[in-house]
């Protein structure tokens, strides 16, 4: 099977199963997103989804995140991964779209990077989701999955490599979506311990399993 033939069948898989797909984290504004996602980090989404309603009814915009202390935001957040450093970050965060963007979330790669505790992985999904652009985000599930498939090469050892070899080859419509099939596959098919290979209907193209 070629590389070509290989995410023809994959992509044509999700495209029939999916059709329709979007992060599971749940928000009200591309702000409230931006908040979510910073928290999601090494965290689960269920988890996040538990903690940002409360945090979201006393900080619903940049202004009013801006106006806390890092202190006020970790009495919502403590429940996630590292909550001292995220809260300073969304404050800190809060503060730069005040001043710097109007109070409104950047839409493009190297101003939502300027932004305390946002990286390019971060940025990737705020751009896809909330903008619709044509950019891949690749946290741990997409990175194993990825490779686990045969659609990267085992010397893309990056995420930013597996992000470019992805985007080279994954129809431009597609990517917006792309990122959210390999995660959700990696999150309840093909997990990091016993991957459920005999439920998986991409196994008869699957590299990884024995023949």
């Amino acid at each position: 099977m070629t590389k070509k033939q290989r995410y023809q069948f994959i992509l044509d898989y999700f495209r029939n199963q999916l059709p329709e797909v979007t992060t599971e984290l749940e928000f009200g504004s591309v702000f409230q997103l931006l908040v979510a996602t910073v928290l999601s980090a090494q965290c689960t989404d269920k988890r996040v989804n538990m903690i940002t309603p409360e945090l979201f009814r006393h900080f619903p915009d940049a202004a009013a995140m801006a106006q806390a202390t890092p202190e006020e935001v970790l009495e919502y957040v403590k429940s996630v991964s590292y909550p001292n450093a995220k809260s300073e970050h969304l404050v800190r965060m809060a503060k730069m779209l005040v001043d710097d963007f109007g109070g409104e979330v950047p839409d493009n790669l190297d101003q939502l990077v300027k932004l305390p505790g946002v990286g390019r992985k971060t940025a990737n999904v705020i751009q896809a989701v909330a903008f619709g652009k044509a950019t891949m985000a690749v946290d741990t599930h997409v990175f194993r999955v990825s490779h686990r498939l045969g659609l990267v090469p085992k010397s893309a050892n990056t995420p930013l490599k597996v992000e470019l070899e992805l985007t080279r080859n994954i129809p431009v419509d597609d990517i917006p979506k792309a990122h959210h099939w390999l995660l959700l596959h990696g999150r309840y098919v093909c997990t990091s311990r016993n991957p459920k290979c005999t439920k998986c209907e991409l196994s008869q193209v699957c590299p990884s399993l024995p023949k």
